[in-house]
């Protein structure tokens, strides 16, 4: 029985063999390191120091002092490692693998029977636990070594050692240790000896290190042009002599100089005499002036915006770069009032957009910008661009010749008004000129201006220019003049934008005088998306309208609208518009000036489609669907009022409203709203725009933000669908929205613009979330309701269509019923955002914390 048990330990045994050598292994590395970390942390430390060269920058007795310490502190640490380091034996091995297995199953097959072998039955129960321990210990695996040490070093010394260490292995260099040599008893004369020290510092923008040139053997040495050679000579003066022809200096230093500094601007060598002197013939890297070209001919939108691609290189990389415009006197045709001379104007000089992040060595941009407002706008120019590089050098393009873009005014009165404001800006002695033809425009006001506010300004204008000009015109009357006819101009193009039908009778005969005029490509595709917008606007307008007709027949009885009203369907409408298009883009001017004209008349004839409603009212989920996308508006709103403010605070001397899609500070149906928040329709203006006047609305706009709050939380507690997945999803975003519209009050109250936009930002992304799970809820809904449930044949969805066939009073329910779906240009208006933001997150003139913020918006989009 006796030989059994041990034949069965020693099966036991011999099955974890290896993970018993292991884990003897991970004793002694744990062993080692507990013992051996302070010698090793005193042996880093004092290999850093000679490695670094410290010993060379202290007197002598003082590194004899330090070689002391460090003495002692090296015998100390073995010392300890001597009396703390314990070989590990195998039965401790064994202990601590059979701890790691439950019921230590190695001690229970080394143990033998004392009571009971002589009984079978507790033999064989003996043999049963012989037999699981056997399975248990054959599962056992190595157990890992521990070698922490932090109970034993609780500063981190080690890791202090180890990162001095580092440094050395990379500044340091490893000849410097033997220099401690020098400073023995024995080596004093070779420690008074002569000694050098050289480094070669190549010039910041290259990128290039440092060289060590003790570490640097004799020979060729390549150098960028402008390399700073710092050399130090130790000793006896004389000893070491220096002598070079790099540097082209004509005032020389002795030779014997013991500090010797110049820069690298040709080839040559540089030798140094003495005992352990070294020579080297250095070889110039030349530094290649940058250069830019203009890609292509400048092209423009219909607005004036210009677009100019360029393409840069420099072999380090380009540093910036402008564009400069002057003003093409003899290409200018000299009739009207261009034919005086015209004034003193400096040249307009815009900086040119680099590369944010990446390699500047070579790259092709935009450079994109409006020069509408400029007195040279649509005059012939010449155009230099130029780039810089780190060395200060500078390249400059051939003068080009171009047609500096500016916004094209289609409206009679509105071109008349802007032709005026060149003639005043080219001369201020054109100034009765211009208000005699003024006056002689506005002669029957009643048939040229839709509004008689419009009259109204244009007077406003004529009797400026009359009175300036008898008593004389300085460059502020000038400047106000110009800016009053600019403001007047574009009230008369755009006309009253809160109009949906007048902005699309607007948007239709500027696209059809464009086709008639031969404008270009690029004028007409954004005429043509501005068209779409129109259309949309005016679509929304019918919506709300035929809602509100369908109301006042509910409540006063009057039965169903007519049935016979045409209706189209939004695909009907789309392939029109796309139709348009198609044919402009193939040259056939005529056929869509055709198509043109028959979709106004069907836009001018449309009516609402009204059927007969089975219910009255909007359902709970229709009602919360509207009210979250008011909110979402108003938000959307609010993040702009934000947005504009943080233009102001970084640029004080920004026009309100300079941006042709601003609509007001107020933002979302804040059109007609200057930049100063109160109220003043275009034109007007409420203060000097200077930096130091106070903003109203600055503190109500947290305000506003605020009562925002309180409305989501108003329409939360009444948002339907609860203990529904999408009702829930639902809830769960407005929640964040509303923690994010808290956020947003109060960075706004700290005057954390840049702050509250991101938090206003994220309400905006959980609004639109918590639309979508609702919209879902409601589609799942509809889809679950049985026929004849709540609804009659006709059901009310196939009745409250809008003359596109898409359901009114949903917004944004279905994926095609929502205020965007003829918005295909959405896309397109990102990207010109985007370009928008990386132009200006380039110009260098904006101040450093705006391009930060506009850096971090790209980051995040």
């Amino acid at each position: 029985m006796a030989s059994f048990s041990r034949h069965d330990a020693s099966s036991g045994l011999s099955a974890v063999r290896w993970p018993l050598r292991l884990t003897w292994l991970g004793m002694l590395a744990e062993r080692l390191v507990q013992s051996l970390w302070p010698l090793i942390t005193v042996c880093l430390l004092v290999l850093a120091a000679l490695m670094l060269g410290l010993q060379d920058t202290i007197s002598v007795e003082f590194v004899w002092a330090v070689t002391v310490a460090f003495g002692l502190g090296l015998i100390g640490t073995f010392v300890y490692a001597i009396r703390r380091f314990r070989l590990p034996t195998h039965a401790e091995a064994l202990a601590r693998l059979d701890a790691s297995l439950p019921g230590r199953p190695l001690q229970a097959l080394l143990d033998e029977q004392t009571i009971g072998a002589d009984d079978a039955a507790s033999t064989a129960v003996w043999r049963a636990h012989q037999a699981r321990m056997a399975e248990r210990a054959a599962e056992a695996e190595a157990v890992p070594a521990d070698l922490r040490v932090s109970s034993r070093d609780p500063y981190a010394l080690r890791y202090i050692a180890a990162l001095a260490f580092g440094i050395a292995l990379l500044f340091g260099s490893v000849w410097r240790v033997g220099s401690v040599a020098d400073m023995a008893p024995g080596g004093a004369g070779l420690a008074a000896g002569p000694v050098w020290e050289g480094w070669a510092e190549s010039p910041r923008y290259t990128g290039r290190p440092t060289i060590y040139l003790n570490d640097i053997p004799e020979g060729t040495l390549r150098v960028p042009v402008g390399s700073l050679i710092t050399l130090r000579l130790y000793g006896e003066i004389g000893a070491l002599t220096l002598s070079e022809t790099v540097s082209g200096r004509t005032d020389v230093p002795p030779a014997s100089d013991p500090a010797q500094d110049f820069t690298v601007v040709q080839d040559g060598t540089v030798s140094i005499s003495g005992p352990g002197g070294r020579s080297w013939d250095i070889e110039v890297i030349a530094d290649a002036p940058p250069q830019i070209a203009v890609l292509d001919d400048p092209s423009a939108s219909a607005f004036g915006e210009m677009t100019l691609p360029f393409e840069a290189s420099d072999d380090y990389g380009v540093e910036a770069g402008e564009a400069r415009f002057v003003l093409d006197l003899a290409s200018v045709t000299r009739a009207h009032g261009l034919t005086i001379a015209p004034e003193t104007r400096p040249d307009l000089v815009v900086p040119l957009p680099t590369p944010i992040a990446g390699n500047r060595r070579a790259f092709e941009e935009n450079l994109i910008e409006d020069f509408s407002e400029h007195p040279w706008a649509n005059l012939p120019v010449l155009v230099r661009l130029s780039a810089l590089d780190g060395a200060e050098q500078e390249f400059e393009t051939d003068p080009r010749a171009m047609v500096l873009p500016g916004r094209r005014f289609f409206d009679p009165v509105a071109a008349a008004v802007i032709e005026q404001r060149r003639d005043l800006l080219w001369s201020r002695a054109n100034s009765d000129r211009i208000s005699q033809i003024l006056r002689a425009t506005a002669y029957l006001p009643e048939e040229l201006f839709r509004k008689e506010v419009d009259a109204l300004r244009m007077r406003k204008v004529i009797r400026q220019l009359e009175t300036f000009a008898k008593y004389g015109l300085s460059d502020e009357m000038q400047d106000e003049l110009a800016e009053e006819m600019w403001d007047l101009a574009i009230i008369l193009e755009e006309g009253d934008l809160a109009d949906a039908a007048e902005r699309l009778r607007r948007a239709q005969e500027r696209l059809n005088e464009a086709i008639e005029n031969g404008a270009s490509d690029e004028e007409i595709a954004e005429l043509m998306r501005e068209l779409r917008r129109a259309t949309e606007d005016y679509l929304q307008q019918m919506m709300r309208q035929a809602e509100r007709q369908r109301q006042d027949s509910d409540e006063n009885n009057l039965g169903a609208p007519n049935q016979d009203s045409m209706t189209m369907t939004q695909d009907d409408l789309q392939r029109m518009m796309d139709r348009i298009q198609e044919l402009m883009e193939q040259g056939r001017m005529a056929e869509a000036q055709q198509a043109l004209q028959e979709l106004q008349e069907l836009m001018e004839n449309m009516q609402m489609a009204q059927g007969q409603q089975g219910q009255g009212g909007q359902s709970p989920g229709e009602q919360a669907m509207e009210g979250l996308s008011e909110t979402l508006r108003e938000q959307q709103g609010l993040s702009d009022q934000a947005f504009r403010d943080l233009q102001e605070q970084f640029n004080p001397g920004a026009q309100a409203g300079e941006s042709q899609d601003n609509e007001g500070r107020n933002g979302g149906q804040g059109r007609g709203e200057n930049h100063e928040g109160q109220g003043g329709g275009p034109g007007e203006q409420q203060g000097d725009g200077s930096a130091g006047d106070p903003r109203p609305g600055d503190d109500s706009i947290a305000d506003r933000q605020r009562a925002l709050r309180e409305e989501l939380r108003r329409q939360q507690g009444n948002l339907p669908g609860a203990g529904t997945p999408e009702g829930d999803a639902a809830r769960d975003a407005l929640d964040r929205a509303g923690r994010a519209m808290d956020g947003a009050e109060e960075a706004l109250r700290n005057d954390d613009l840049a702050g509250a936009i991101d938090e206003q930002g994220q309400a905006m992304e959980a609004l639109r979330e918590g639309m979508r799970a609702l919209g879902e809820m409601m589609a799942q809904q509809q889809q679950n309701q049985q026929p004849g449930q709540g609804s009659q044949p006709a059901d009310r969805q196939a009745e409250n269509r809008d003359p596109l066939g898409r359901e009114s009073g949903n917004s944004g329910a279905d994926g095609d019923t929502g205020p965007l779906a003829l918005n295909d240009d959405a896309y397109g208006r990102a990207r010109e955002l985007l370009d928008e933001i990386r132009r200006r997150s380039g110009e260098t003139a904006r101040p450093e914390e705006e391009r930060n913020y506009l850096k971090r918006l790209l980051d995040r989009f």
